[in-house]
């Protein structure tokens, strides 16, 4: 399958494109080349059977240009995700700069090491899971800039336009299937935020920072979700109701372990791939009742604690 790929050989970030294959074994660890190292600091299925009549959406021909902001592949956002990020190079700071001037939109994406025919052995990487993201809140700092952003929806990258002095490219939307009956979907958007309120009233018992919100991440997300968006874009641009809502669950909850932080890494992906809603929701429900039962057995370890 075609991908855009870069080849990321310097600091400079000049990157060529090509296309490439994915491969298991994966080229030496590239952080001395992406986020972390340059400027931004980061702080922490088959569907359902009922439906018997569905269709795709057919590809958008609607696209943006806008600021790309490339992230490792253990940084994956998705919609209804927010994140504060610190940016202080300069090169970042101009890519903010420009993505204030197209209404607060830039795009965050992750670069896949992949192999590719290179006879200088140079490392490779694809642009994948790119997500539309809204700047939501800018802090001044003495050093460059605390900038608070919202996932939207998932955008494929389909041209790159400029790699200096921040990458630039064309984006398209990508939104889930088309459902002709919604009785089904609607039940299941209804139990997602149902199972996601109980989580919520679970976790905030379990001990935290003074001063620490007591609003979830989980339910910060499914209260953006549910609301109506008023976006300076193109409604293609906007996935559903239910669509946002099936994101929500893929945050974490608090107190996760680091193997419990990996393993929703790998279910933000999956959900990222996935183009069936109902599908989604199912592995969101199946998300929230394991996280349930793990804040349920920390608050018991607790209590017996404070005994």
């Amino acid at each position: 399958m075609s991908c855009h790929v870069l080849y990321a050989t310097s600091m400079s970030m000049k990157p060529r494109f090509g296309n490439g294959k994915s491969q298991t074994r994966r080229p030496r660890p590239f952080s001395h080349t992406f986020p972390y190292d340059y400027g931004v600091k980061h702080f922490p299925g088959d569907g359902d059977r009922s439906i018997s009549k569905r269709r795709r959406i057919c590809p958008s021909a609607v696209s943006l240009e806008l600021p790309l902001l490339p992230f490792n592949m253990n940084e994956v956002l998705v919609p209804s995700e927010s994140k504060t990020l610190h940016l202080y190079e300069a090169r970042y700071l101009a890519l903010l700069e420009e993505s204030l001037l197209r209404k607060k939109l830039f795009v965050h994406f992750v670069l896949d090491p992949i192999a590719i025919s290179n006879s200088r052995g140079e490392a490779s990487f694809a642009a994948r899971y790119g997500c539309l993201v809204l700047i939501e809140n800018i802090e001044q700092l003495d050093v460059g800039a605390l900038v608070s952003i919202r996932g939207i929806g998932r955008v494929k990258i389909i041209k790159f336009l400029q790699a200096d002095p921040y990458l630039k490219g064309e984006v398209r939307p990508q939104q889930d299937m088309v459902l002709d009956s919604t009785t089904n979907i609607t039940s299941k958007v209804l139990q997602v935020k149902e199972a996601l309120h109980s989580l919520n009233k679970l976790e905030i018992k379990l001990k935290a920072p003074k001063g620490a919100p007591l609003q979830t991440s989980c339910l910060n997300s499914l209260t953006w979700a549910e609301n109506e968006l008023s976006l300076e874009c193109d409604k293609d641009f906007v996935p559903s109701s239910a669509e946002r809502v099936s994101f929500a669950a893929f945050q974490p909850v608090s107190g996760s372990t680091q193997s419990e932080l990996l393993k929703l890494q790998e279910e933000k992906l999956k959900a990222m791939k996935l183009k069936d809603t109902v599908q989604r929701i199912d592995n969101s429900l199946e998300l929230i009742k394991e996280s349930t039962s793990t804040v349920a057995a920390k608050l018991a370890i607790q209590s017996l604690e404070m005994q």
